[in-house]
């Protein structure tokens, strides 16, 4: 088994995002590819980059800064009788 060294830039293991865990890939020079020990993927940067946009479309509003009012908002939004969740009047 080869000895895991960290590259140069240090990726999460895509497969874990998506299960929501946070874990740190190791990188393979001799075979030019990053795996994980957690969940035994592997996979080149290019690999690690599509999976990370696939991730990223899951949460489109992860870098917006929600304040008070607007979750308060949305919230009674949400508990309007009649509109199904999630959808206010027009």
């Amino acid at each position: 088994m080869a000895q895991g060294k960290t590259g140069k830039i240090n990726y999460r293991c895509p497969m874990c995002l998506f299960r929501t865990i946070d874990y740190d890939l190791l990188y393979d020079r001799d075979a030019d590819q990053f795996y994980c020990r957690r969940c035994n993927w592997e996979g080149n940067e290019m690999a690690i980059l599509s999976l990370y946009r696939v991730y990223k479309q899951q949460y489109p509003d992860m870098l917006k800064r929600w304040t008070v009012e607007e979750i308060l908002a949305k919230n009674e939004e949400a508990d309007t009788p009649g509109t199904p969740a999630g959808k206010g009047p027009s």
